[in-house]
């Protein structure tokens, strides 16, 4: 099943966790992530279980991730700034999907300024138009219909400063979405979905050659703390857990010689054998939605291998 033919069942597949999509089902904090500026919201498994930071700076908070939900996105809010008793005046958006961007407008609404690159920007509205396809009848009201647009910081790396902190924006290419951004605060970075802690990856579009290339740069940003899109933060430990994931997942597909279209069968034992590997992993829903494109992937380029 490539990107552009993702289906509404494939995302009916995702965990439901709440009795209706009107429950109100709060989020979590964690008040320090490895540096007491620091300070992690995680949101219900009901909205997949998703991060987001903030940073305690001298001049405000800078909140890292606005949520699948506007609801949670202002719950992150307002949690952060009770935790630092001060405002929130910059969010960022570190690449184009829902768990990311959708609580943007009611930021904005607060005051918040919500800045993502322009790469990030351009990806969202084709992501957004497939997400409420798939979403919105399950989430709704509390689900954007219209698009929600971030402002654009530019298409390169930059140092930003917001709240009295020095932050670089470092715009990368795709992993598990076309557009990333990974904000460095000193030497702490956060990721989004490149990382997953405890869960298991979002492989939908089928780019894990560049994924990989993805963390390579972020390790050379040689990070003591790394802050994931799910999951607890860590050290550089989490990129090394996190190639060898990737790395695993497209040794097990290739064992089943991938060509043409993806082989239910062959899936289901290289899925099989990611939940045995990594039993305790949160949504191994997202297995199933992205092991075709990995397929694919590797069909492609058995298709495109000069014979020896």
């Amino acid at each position: 099943m490539s990107r552009a033919t993702l289906s509404r069942r494939s995302f009916a597949a995702l965990p439901i966790v709440a009795a209706c999509a009107r429950e109100v089902v709060s989020g979590t904090v964690v008040p320090e992530s490895g540096d007491p500026r620091v300070g992690q919201y995680v949101s219900s498994g009901w909205t997949f279980a998703t991060s987001s930071f903030w940073i305690r700076g001298p001049a405000g908070v800078v909140l890292v991730d606005t949520q699948f939900l506007p609801s949670a996105g202002i719950e992150a809010l307002t949690l952060a700034e009770r935790a630092t008793r001060a405002k929130v005046v910059t969010a960022f958006v570190l690449h184009a999907n829902p768990d990311k961007f959708n609580g943007t407008t009611a930021l904005q609404r607060r005051g918040v300024e919500v800045l993502t690159s322009q790469p990030v920007l351009d990806a969202m509205p084709e992501i957004h138009a497939k997400r409420v396809a798939a979403f919105y009848e399950r989430y709704k009201p509390d689900y954007p219909l219209e698009l929600p647009r971030p402002t654009s910081f530019g298409a390169s790396t930059t140092t930003l400063a917001r709240a009295g902190l020095s932050l670089t924006a470092h715009v990368l290419g795709p992993g598990c979405s076309e557009a990333h951004v990974v904000l460095q605060f000193e030497d702490q970075v956060f990721v989004g979905d490149l990382v997953a802690n405890g869960a298991h990856s979002w492989l939908e579009i089928g780019r894990t050659d560049e994924w990989l290339r993805r963390l390579s740069e972020i390790e050379a940003m040689r990070p003591r703390l790394v802050h994931p899109g799910r999951g607890a933060s860590g050290g550089p430990e989490l990129l090394t857990r996190q190639r060898a994931y990737l790395e695993e997942v497209i040794a097990l597909v290739a064992a089943e010689r991938p060509s043409g279209p993806p082989q239910d069968a062959a899936l289901g034992r290289v899925r099989a054998a990611l939940e045995r590997r990594y039993p305790a992993y949160r949504f191994p829903a997202f297995i199933e939605i992205g092991l075709p494109a990995e397929w694919q992937r590797q069909a492609r380029g058995a298709q495109g291998a000069t014979p020896p």
